[in-house]
C-alpha cells in the first residue's frame, strides 16, 4: 500500500451529521463525529463487543491460542502522508488472552484490550481500550476520567489484547521515555487531562507528538487527515476532518459499532443521496 490516497469517494467532516450536542443517542443510526468532549472508556454500557466482531480465524498453539477477528480495518492519512495503519497483511491483527499476551509484551509497548465476553457484572468499555505495558503484568491507561497503573488481569482478565505499537507509523520514543511519560502523569483526574479517551493517551506515551491531545494542533485549511475504511474488498470508505484528535475519536465510535453498523449507515446515507 502506498501512501497516495485513492481516488473514491470521500465525505467532508463538516458536511456530516452528528450525535445529539447533549451526548444522549438517538435510536436512529448515525455517520459522523459528534463534537462534544467525552472519554468513551467513561461511559460503561450494557452492551459486549463479543456481538461486535465474528470469529473470522481460531489458531490454537501450544498452550494459548490466538484469534483473528472480521473486524474493520483501517488506514489514515495526514495529506497524503501515511500515518496509521491496521490492515491484515501489513501488520498482525492476532489477539490472545491475557496470559499469552504477556509472553510478547515489554516495557513501553502499547496494548489494546477486547472484551470479547465480559462478565454480565462487569460490562466493558464500548470502545477498545488502550494501555501502556510497564512490565510485571502492570499496565498504565486512561480509564473513568482518571491516569492510573492496574493489574493487566484486573482490567481485562476476561479479555482478549494484542501489541499494537506498529500501528501508528510516527517514530517512537525509547521505552525509557514512553514509561516516563505514562508513569509522569500517573493520578492526573479529568479537569487536569488533556486526552479525550485511552487510545490518545497511551499513544501519546509512545510517539510524544501533541497532536494527540486535546486541542494540541492549530487548525489550517492546508491541514487535513483522512480516515479510510477497508470494510470489504473493494469498498473502501474515506472521511476527512481537521485534526487527528478527530479522526481517532470517529475511529474509536466505528470501530465499537462494529463492521455491520457501519455497512447500514453508509447504506443509508447512499438512499438519502
Amino acid at each position: 500500500m502506498g501512501n497516495q490516497l485513492d481516488r473514491i469517494t470521500h465525505l467532508n467532516y463538516s458536511e456530516l451529521p452528528t450525535g445529539d450536542p447533549s451526548g444522549i443517542e438517538k435510536d436512529e443510526l448515525r455517520v459522523g463525529v459528534a463534537y462534544f468532549f467525552s472519554d468513551e472508556d467513561e461511559e460503561l454500557d450494557d452492551r459486549g463487543q463479543c456481538e461486535r466482531y465474528t470469529v473470522r480465524d481460531s489458531s490454537p498453539g501450544q498452550g494459548e491460542g490466538h484469534l483473528l477477528l472480521n473486524e474493520i480495518e483501517f488506514s489514515a492519512y495526514s495529506c497524503h502522508e501515511c500515518i496509521f495503519s491496521k490492515i491484515r497483511g501489513h501488520q498482525d491483527l492476532s489477539v490472545y488472552p491475557m496470559q499469552g499476551l504477556l509472553a510478547y509484551c515489554k516495557p513501553g509497548d502499547l496494548l489494546e484490550l477486547l472484551f470479547l465476553c465480559p462478565a454480565a457484572d462487569h460490562p466493558p468499555p464500548p470502545s477498545p481500550h488502550w494501555a501502556v505495558y510497564v512490565g510485571q503484568g502492570q499496565i498504565i491507561h486512561l480509564h473513568r476520567g482518571e491516569i492510573r497503573k492496574d493489574s493487566v488481569f484486573d482490567v481485562g482478565g476476561g479479555c482478549m489484547g494484542r501489541v499494537v505499537n506498529s500501528w501508528y507509523r510516527y517514530r517512537p520514543l525509547t521505552s525509557e521515555l514512553v514509561l516516563q511519560n505514562a508513569c509522569g502523569h500517573l493520578g492526573l483526574r479529568s479537569d487536569e487531562i488533556c486526552w479525550t479517551n485511552s487510545e490518545s493517551f497511551a499513544a501519546w506515551c509512545r510517539f510524544g507528538n501533541r497532536e494527540f491531545k486535546a486541542g494540541g494542533e492549530v487548525q489550517s485549511e492546508d491541514l487535513q487527515y483522512f480516515l479510510k475504511l477497508h470494510l470489504e474488498e473493494n469498498n473502501v470508505h474515506t472521511l476527512s476532518f481537521p485534526s487527528l484528535e478527530d479522526l481517532i475519536r470517529e475511529k474509536r465510535r466505528v470501530d465499537a459499532g462494529g463492521k455491520l453498523r457501519v455497512l447500514k449507515e453508509l447504506s443509508m446515507v447512499e438512499e438519502k443521496e
